[in-house]
């Protein structure tokens, strides 16, 4: 039997490279993988080697590791491409913080839409096109398993722009939510049975059941009985919508126009404005003690993260099937969404791939949101793709929070100062300042 290889693309985010590999060596039939590790960063790249290393030995497996600072080398044959690249790193995240709040625009976590979310996709995109011409070139049966934000706009892209077709978004969004709302009612989650779709960070509870009786009207009385419950911006929007969103609630504000621009409603809501930028410092914290920790010949207490990737890779190498939430081209399975959007839908996974699973149509209110997002999204790749600055500006005044915060001139004079301050990592043709 063929040995498994999987190449994971900017490995040196060594934490959340630690927590897949635990997975990954969970399981019997990938104990002898071959991890091919690459990072740009060779201090990060020999952190990551050295923990793989360790956790293999830690799991009792005995995998082949090797560490490329080259792309190609790393690609070359794999089966399995994870992809866990951050572009411009602590920096450029600040940036896309600092930069926006001067204007008066507040972000909890911009990684995925709005400004902060907006230019964190036109950065990834020339990698995210390297990165597709290398798989065509040197692993063209490969999947690519992206994790990446911001998953919907990278998803694509990638699909739009390199023309490969075997390109999965990745995202624990809709397990957590579903374990979390499990524990809230006291329910075993193995017990019960539930479905969401939508698109990635908003995406809805459509059925939650337990030994085939609804959950929600369970949840709806703790939610009355507990004003606590109902400081939450996903309870607030559930209460309003009547279907659950599958996001916390940091990211959830920052899809809707209702919550950050009102200073009541971030006191109400208890909104952590700037809430990323504490989990960057701790994520940077946690690969330092992980990089000493090694250095020391300590111990790495790595748990199971019970992500997708370690059980796509299973059900695809072994046929078991399983079901995933996946990022994926629509394609009419959300028939009121557009059909050029990343939607995240229930996939069945085996040894034929990623199946996705057709929902239909989702409640008219979820789907108007879910519409939004998309045309925002829809802006910044075709900005890309058509190398067409205006587009930047465009999906700047469709992205709801912003453009309920900012009059339009303003947020052309953001765009322009954004722009000046990524100009070194987007495209050329989109470095351009176009003032009002």
């Amino acid at each position: 039997m063929t040995t498994t290889k999987i190449a994971f693309i900017g490995a040196g985010s060594v934490v959340f490279t630690q927590g897949l590999l635990a997975d990954l060596f969970a399981f019997p039939e990938l104990k002898d993988a071959h991890i091919a590790l690459h990072d740009i960063d060779p201090e990060r790249l020999a952190t990551a080697e050295g923990a793989a290393r360790r956790i293999a030995e830690e799991r009792g497996a005995a995998p082949r590791v090797t560490a490329h600072a080259e792309r190609r080398a790393a690609l070359a044959g794999a089966d399995f491409v994870i992809n866990i690249i951050q572009v411009g790193m602590r920096e450029s995240t600040r940036t896309d913080f600092e930069v926006p709040a001067r204007y008066g625009l507040r972000q909890t976590i911009a990684d995925t839409i709005g400004v902060g979310g907006i230019f964190r996709a036109l950065r990834t995109f020339p990698v995210l096109k390297a990165l597709g011409a290398d798989i065509a070139e040197v692993c063209p049966d490969a999947w690519l398993l992206n994790y990446t934000n911001p998953m919907a706009m990278n998803v694509q892209y990638l699909t739009q722009a390199t023309g490969l077709t075997r390109v999965v978004g990745l995202c624990h969004s809709v397990y957590w939510t579903m374990r979390d709302l499990s524990e809230l009612l006291r329910v075993p989650y193995e017990e019960i049975d539930y479905r969401a779709a939508g698109v990635n960070h908003q995406a809805w509870v459509l059925r939650f059941e337990h030994d085939g009786t609804d959950l929600y009207p369970r949840l709806d009385a703790l939610i009355a009985d507990d004003p606590q419950l109902r400081r939450r911006v996903r309870v607030d929007m559930y209460r309003r919508l009547g279907y659950y969103p599958t996001e916390t609630s940091e990211h959830s504000s920052e899809y809707v126009p209702w919550y950050l621009h009102h200073d009541s409603e971030i006191e109400r809501l208890r909104l952590p404005v700037g809430a990323y930028l504490d989990i960057v410092d701790e994520n940077v914290a946690s690969y330092e003690r992980t990089r000493d920790a090694l250095a020391a010949g300590e111990r790495l207490p790595v748990e199971g993260t019970m992500e997708y990737a370690p059980q796509v890779i299973h059900s695809m190498t072994t046929g078991t099937p399983r079901t995933i939430y996946g990022n994926v081209p629509n394609h009419g399975l959300i028939e009121n969404l557009p059909a050029t959007g990343t939607v995240e839908v229930p996939c069945l996974v085996d040894s034929l791939g990623v199946q996705p699973t057709r929902v239909g149509a989702l409640p008219s209110q979820c789907a108007a949101l879910n519409r939004n997002y998309l045309s925002m999204n829809d802006l910044v790749v075709r900005a890309a793709l058509d190398d067409d600055p205006r587009s930047i500006r465009q999906a700047a005044m469709a992205d709801p929070a912003t453009a309920a915060t900012l009059p339009v001139e303003r947020i052309w004079d953001l765009c322009d100062d954004m722009v000046r301050a990524h100009a070194d990592l987007l495209q050329p043709g989109l470095r351009a300042t176009l003032g009002h």
